[in-house]
């Protein structure tokens, strides 16, 4: 025997005698959902983006948020000359704007190398890559396959020209006792720049 049910229910399975889909109550909040205007979703966007706003604008006005920061040289200099591996040159005479980003002296198996980075008046990268690692195995791994452009005309010795990795050039001097590499993204005038004030 089957239980007896109420009057106003109506079965979930029952389809009304005229054929209509059966009665669904209306949905109230999903529908308040969907119903939210461009306006209002501006809004919600307005208030999450503002905050975002006044801290880059923090960051950058009071933090210096796009200044690179600076190294100082000195140090990884003293620990080359110190090492006594091969002689050091350094730029002597570059101007301010001229920011020295990263400095570093290593010595390894084979030979020893001092990097330091700059970043040029025109905010582009450059570094000096002084070593005594055999030239035969420092130029593929520093120029990425570079290939020789022909002498530069720079003084202080027989400076040539090289492609290098990517959209960057060098500028290669080649000595007995060690290879100065002078490559970036920097235009020709400020490699040269940068080779010149070597002493």
């Amino acid at each position: 025997m089957e239980p007896v049910q109420p009057a106003d229910r109506v079965p979930t399975d029952a389809t009304p005698p005229d054929g209509q889909p059966p009665f669904r109550p209306p949905a109230g909040k999903e529908k308040a959902r969907s119903e939210r205007s461009p306006k209002d979703m501006a809004l919600s966007l307005l208030v999450l983006l503002v905050p975002i706003a006044l801290l880059l604008a923090f960051y950058r006005g009071f933090l210096g948020g796009e200044e690179p920061t600076t190294v100082d040289a000195a140090p990884a200099v003293e620990q080359a000359r110190s090492a006594g591996a091969f002689p050091i040159s350094q730029p002597m005479g570059l101007g301010s704007d001229w920011r020295t980003v990263s400095a570093r002296y290593r010595a390894e198996q084979g030979g020893a190398t001092l990097r330091i980075g700059y970043l040029t008046p025109e905010g582009r990268g450059a570094q000096l890559v002084e070593s005594n690692v055999p030239a035969e195995k420092l130029l593929p791994a520093e120029l990425r396959d570079g290939q020789p452009q022909g002498p530069a005309d720079l003084p202080g010795g027989s400076w040539q020209r090289y492609t290098a990795r990517s959209n960057e050039q060098a500028l290669v001097l080649l000595e007995p006792n060690r290879t100065v590499i002078v490559i970036g993204d920097a235009r020709d005038n400020e490699l040269r720049e940068l080779a010149t004030a070597l002493r």
